[in-house]
């Protein structure tokens, strides 16, 4: 969750949404992103996007199924649907996000044996998140 929150420290440095995520497979760490929405002009280019498609590119398959992905906020609906589609088994994030998660919107939308795990680092991706934002107002 530490290089995740170095990513998302990145993205705030680049004026994208702090979010960052890592995707780690049998113990090596083989994607990590933040958010490119403002960079690439494009809403799906979230950190969780972009960690699958980097993962599923070194993996040389779409499915990553003895992986786990890390990520400082709660993922949205969308990026859970692509969660699910890859069948990533464990999911762990730190802040939970009321507005658009996917607990939300989409409480079936990741792999039914996958396991998701809130609350990691929780504060400090709560206040990253935060300080982002009082920032910008």
């Amino acid at each position: 969750m530490r290089r995740a929150l170095a990513e998302a420290e990145l993205a705030a440095q680049k004026g994208e949404v702090p979010i960052g995520a890592v995707i780690v497979c049998k113990d090596r760490v083989i994607a990590q992103a933040h958010n490119l929405t403002e960079t690439l002009c494009d809403v799906t280019a979230h950190a969780e996007m972009q960690a699958i498609t980097a993962a599923a590119n070194l993996l040389g398959g779409k499915y990553l199924t003895d992986c786990t992905l890390y990520v400082t906020v709660e993922p949205c609906a969308m990026c859970a649907g692509a969660i699910g589609w890859a069948q990533l088994p464990r999911i762990v994030y730190g802040a939970p996000d009321e507005k658009r998660g996917f607990h939300t919107y989409a409480p079936q939308a990741m792999h039914p044996r996958a396991t998701v795990t809130g609350g990691i680092l929780e504060a400090e991706c709560r206040e990253l998140m935060q300080r982002f934002f009082r920032d910008k107002r």
